[in-house]
């Protein structure tokens, strides 16, 4: 089977309000600002241009600076730092959790995306400048999200307390999680390079933003990715007046929840809180509320008056976090960006988020859906090949594919649509002559009629289970299949680490997957290596 794609929407995978995103429905227009094609970021860029501060470029790269002073740079990514000093610069971002040795496979996707969509854009706007960044979300605390990953269908866990921002979290206590990881890996090449790159990562930097950072810097520094730690003070400054207009007016509530009610037929992905801030320390993130004319920080004994807490703003912005519906706002702020690239729940919430850029004068970005790869090796090919599966039969739910193969394996017909015809042929005659008399007769015909039909299609099921026990052992070789694709029925992307497939491959993974990957294109990639 060659190298192939399928459309999101027909995947099987993707929720119905990504799906309408897709196709661009009338209903969900007002939710954005530009649909992303390649012809849209001509405008998008010019309203940014005219809607960004230059006095942010300089402490964004300056912020930058300081944040990759322990780490070596490479050429691309050092000119990419320098070039944002530039008013015809722009970033294309993507952001992700600070996930265990990367965590599952799409942290590259998002990456990958970003980068390739940037060097499209260079093409298309050679008068412009595209930088691609990782925002890191150093400041989530759920560390429980992040905490493990899966390798070869096991997981790998930290087992620690944490209760404060992930990214400041040391790095101590990860040598036992490494060495565990580490004899995993085995020997090889590939598990040499994996083992010296987690182990300069989580056991020489000190935190786990610094680990992360060291890590990505490594696997895609040549292609000029520049990344971003959001917890930091001079860039924190620069929200100050979006952070004190929620904490005085809580305006953002009131905007997400206006345009939530245009969402109301799909499934919401997160709700606002009166106040969208968290007050942080190195191990406390926690909400701050307003009750009774006082601000709190829960589960704490921290309280403030008006004035002091905007004092304390002013003072120490970098203890201000923004939730998941103001850090976007922040983002944006702090970036010439054009577009957010995320997975299906990111771009969820974004789409809540339009009016309240609108009413804090921020220009709102595009929204691409990040690239979705399935990884099939040349074996797995090969053998679907054998099988005659096709892509679009591996997607498939197990029972509908197991059902239909069976029908398709058969030396017979299974399927009685036929015979249910005929049979309701039959029946509108007795319909005619029962209409011709008493209307009890009328009943009766139905009701025979529903027992003849309910009883092909028991015999249809009962066809069809004994068709499967026919076809076990070639059933068998098909589920297998579809289970090592689609582990635990879920997509490979979201369970499997790179490094289970960079041990197979090395670096032709990374090669083919930047080869593959087209980020305007919309389609679930599909890569036999």
């Amino acid at each position: 089977m060659p190298s192939d794609c399928i459309s999101y929407q027909k995947s099987g995978y993707f929720s119905k309000l990504m799906n309408d995103y897709l196709e661009e429905k009338t209903n969900l227009k007002a939710l954005y600002n530009r649909f992303p094609k390649l012809e849209n970021f001509s405008e998008q860029l010019k309203e940014k241009r005219s809607n960004f501060p230059f006095k942010n470029r300089e402490i964004l790269v300056d912020s930058i600076n300081k944040q990759y002073k322990n780490i070596e740079t490479s050429e691309t990514t050092s000119n990419n730092i320098k070039l944002l000093n530039e008013e015809n610069t722009f970033t294309i971002t993507t952001g992700h959790q600070l996930n265990l040795f990367t965590g599952p496979l799409y942290f590259l996707y998002k990456i990958i995306s970003t980068i390739n969509l940037c060097e499209q854009l260079n093409k298309e706007y050679p008068n412009q400048n595209f930088v691609p960044i990782y925002w890191m979300a150093t400041e989530d605390h759920d560390f429980e999200e992040i905490n493990h990953f899966w390798f070869k269908g096991k997981k790998i866990s930290w087992q620690k307390e944490s209760f404060g921002p992930v990214g400041r979290l040391p790095t101590e206590g990860l040598r036992e999680v490494f060495e565990q990881f580490s004899s995993e890996l085995g020997i090889g090449e590939n598990a040499t390079y994996l083992k010296d790159l987690f182990e300069k990562g989580y056991l020489e930097q000190s935190n786990l933003a610094d680990a992360t950072r060291f890590i990505a810097n490594e696997l895609f520094k040549e292609k000029g990715l520049v990344i971003l730690d959001g917890d930091d003070k001079n860039l924190k400054q620069l929200f100050v007046p979006y952070a004190k207009e929620e904490l005085v007016n809580q305006s953002s509530s009131e905007e997400v929840l206006k345009t939530n009610e245009l969402l109301s037929e799909y499934k919401i992905q997160v709700n606002p809180r009166e106040i969208n801030l968290f007050y942080i320390e190195d191990n406390l993130r926690e909400r701050i509320v307003f009750e009774d004319n006082i601000y709190k920080v829960l589960n704490t004994n921290y309280t403030f008056s008006e004035s002091k807490i905007l004092a304390e703003l002013e003072n120490h912005p970098e203890k201000f976090s923004p939730n998941v519906i103001l850090r976007p706002l922040y983002q944006e702020v702090i970036l010439p960006n054009l577009c957010y690239i995320g997975g299906g729940g990111e771009l969820a919430y974004w789409l809540e988020l339009k009016s309240n850029f609108e009413a804090n004068h921020v220009t709102f970005p595009m929204l691409l859906l990040r690239n979705s790869v399935l990884i099939a090796s040349q074996k797995q090919a090969e053998k679907a090949d054998k099988l005659e599966l096709t892509w679009a039969d591996l997607f498939s739910k197990q029972q509908d594919l197991i059902s239909n193969k069976t029908k398709d394996l058969s030396n017979f017909d299974i399927d009685f649509t036929s015979q249910k015809e005929h049979l309701k042929k039959q029946f509108e005659d007795l319909y005619a002559i029962a209409a011709k008399t008493d209307k009890s007769f009328v009943g009766a015909v139905k009701a025979q009629e529903v027992k003849q039909i309910k009883g092909l299609e028991n015999l249809e099921k009962r066809l069809l289970k004994a068709e499967k026990r026919v076809l076990a052992e070639k059933l068998e070789r098909i589920t297998s299949l579809q289970d090592e694709l689609f582990p635990k029925q879920s997509l490979q992307e979201r369970k499997a680490n790179f490094s289970e497939y960079y041990l197979e491959f090395g670096q032709k993974l990374m090669d083919k997957l930047f080869e593959e990957l087209k980020p305007l294109e919309n389609v679930f990639t599909i890569i036999t290596i």
